[in-house]
């Protein structure tokens, strides 16, 4: 293990015990044979084109009285840096399903995550080479969409600058319970650009903003080049990655069945909106797509996400919208209706939409059932063919993550 997973400050017994417990679920009723490891391959050549062409996602509503996790994440898109966003793309999934299960008081958090990509000179980056990629959103399919699109380019990394703007320009929950975190990862030194990342880090901690800091490189060197020292001023955490190290992911028995109910899934959603509405849900079966290009594991490990109520559209489907209470379905004009729907009464409608909202359900109930047998499985056979997953982008996060939830009374069940 390196230094890096060794600090007090993030590991700690509560930490593990929660990390734990998210991991570990039913066992299957069948001991499965062992598992192969499968290396992901790069996502690069199946990626859409540059990001010019996606539009920009909608910020969330803030709902100061809910449980609320708030995740920044700040990725150094130079040159050198193709592997970690590999490794943004290829673990995504597994990063929200941290979440899956998160409670505070019986409640479910609103899980919003926001991205900027720094040492960017593409289309709609300022002269700074910062770009806002999505603010805060519950829309995971944007999110991954932003990922995929991604390339490296340019070399300027302003990490107090990126930090500065993260805090001011992000709508950041008024909770004092929230959870706010900033992730911020690169590998040169941090004190590059105009704004001293000292002033940028002592702003956003007042706020209760937590920075995070992670280094894509040598240990050592990220302290010499101020990392250790820009996460210690916000009570953060310290890590260190190989950004170049390949996702080794293992395959479970589980894996072909999830990702065919994950797809299932899509069925149940039943687009309003118009063109913006089909838009997205265009969007959801592109992903899709990208996801079981990278391999199986990760489609699944997407399909679990979707099944989890962090995975919900109620700005394009009907039946979230609805169950959201953010539609009154008699005020949907006909057209902008599904034409199964179109010739029904009001009764008639409602009860067709509640048919759809049982069959996802039932799919989603499916393959969280399939998912702790899988993340039992996994658990098991990691003891017995041990990966470097600690070495990762998730696996760094989640660290943290359960450090943060001890902190703040959530459980990660």
């Amino acid at each position: 293990m390196k230094p890096a997973l060794k600090l007090p400050i993030i590991l700690g017994s509560a930490a593990v015990l929660a990390l734990s417990a998210l991991l570990l679920g039913k066992p299957a009723s069948t001991p499965p044979p062992p598992s192969p490891v499968v290396v992901s391959p790069s996502p690069v050549a199946v990626a859409p084109p540059a990001p010019v062409a996606v539009p920009p996602a909608k910020p969330v509503p803030v709902d100061a009285s809910a449980p609320v996790i708030q995740i920044a994440l700040l990725l150094d898109t130079s040159g050198s840096m193709d592997g970690l966003l590999d490794q943004a793309r290829t673990q995504l999934w597994n990063i929200v399903n941290r979440f899956a299960r998160a409670r505070r008081g019986g409640a479910a958090p609103r899980l919003e995550l926001a991205l900027y990509a720094y040492g960017y000179a593409g289309e709609g980056a300022g002269a700074n080479e910062i770009r806002l990629l999505t603010p805060f959103t519950t829309d995971l399919d944007a999110i991954s969409e932003r990922l995929f699109a991604l390339r490296t380019t340019g070399g300027s990394e302003h990490c107090g600058e990126v930090i500065q703007e993260a805090t001011q320009k992000l709508a950041w929950s008024t909770n004092p319970d929230a959870m706010r975190l900033i992730f911020i990862a690169g590998n040169e030194t941090f004190t590059q650009g105009p704004v001293d990342f000292r002033e940028a880090v002592s702003a956003a901690s007042k706020q209760g903003i937590t920075v995070n800091t992670i280094h894509c490189g040598d240990y050592e060197q990220g302290i010499s080049d101020q990392w250790k020292a820009a996460a210690t001023l916000a009570d953060g955490s310290y890590m260190n990655i190989d950004q170049n190290l390949k996702v080794v992911e293992l395959a479970a028995p589980q894996d072909q069945e999830i990702a065919k109910l994950g797809e299932e899934l899509n069925k149940t959603y039943v687009v309003y909106g118009g063109a913006a509405g089909k838009a997205s849900q265009m969007r959801q079966q592109e992903q899709d797509s990208l996801s079981r290009g990278v391999s199986v594991q990760n489609m699944a490990a997407r399909s679990m996400a979707k099944s989890s109520g962090n995975y919900s559209n109620e700005s394009w489907d009907l039946v979230d919208a609805v169950k959201k209470n953010k539609l009154d379905l008699s005020a949907v004009a006909a057209d902008d209706l599904p034409e199964p729907m179109r010739n029904l009464d009001g009764e008639g409608r409602k009860a067709w939409l509640e048919a759809r909202e049982k069959e996802r359900a039932a799919l989603q109930q499916r393959i969280q059932d399939l998912g702790k047998a899988r993340q039992q499985f996994l658990a098991d056979a990691r003891k017995q063919n041990p990966t470097k997953e600690d070495d990762t982008l998730d696996g760094v996060i989640g660290q943290v993550v359960s450090r943060e939830a001890a902190k703040r009374q959530f459980t990660l069940e």
